[in-house]
């Protein structure tokens, strides 16, 4: 097995996440492609802005990027604190299976943890039993809250 580095995005990065990013939201969740132009502002507004939100790369060995985690912050009202929203977790599906989205998913943990957020929520859908299966792995616990969404 490689070596992974799991690291905060740099503005080096830039390129390769695009592509990892287009791969996330194309070809994995089937959603319209956006505009360079606004996915690069995401990515420049995240590294230059991490009060806001900060992502995290998975470095190989060679340079390339091989998934990544974004997380933003919001406040908690209930317990007066700052909390994360992990919105993104994502290995490109040609070295899935290497433990690449568990380091993630751990750094987004310590990350939260040492910054003293009361607490970090994430969703996945119903059918993706993959996810399911590491959330449950690292001690997550399914929330009491029930998601809604309107649009």
């Amino acid at each position: 097995m490689e070596t992974i580095h799991i690291r905060p995005a740099e503005e080096k990065d830039v390129p390769q996440l695009m592509e990892l990013m287009y791969e996330y939201i194309v070809d994995f969740y089937k959603c319209d492609r956006p505009s360079e132009e606004s996915l690069e502002t995401l990515i420049k507004h995240l590294i230059q802005h991490p009060y806001e939100g900060i992502q995290f790369v998975a470095e190989r060995s060679g340079g390339d990027l091989a998934g990544f985690a974004t997380l933003y912050f919001t406040f908690n009202t209930l317990e007066v604190k700052r909390m994360a929203f992990l919105y993104d977790l994502y290995v490109t599906p040609r070295i899935r299976g290497q433990k690449i989205g568990e380091q993630l998913l751990q750094t987004c943990i310590r990350y939260m943890r040492e910054n003293g957020y009361s607490h970090m929520i994430w969703e996945t859908a119903h059918d993706n039993l993959a996810a399911q299966a590491l959330y449950d792995k690292v001690g997550a616990s399914k929330a009491a809250w029930l998601n809604y969404e309107i649009t």
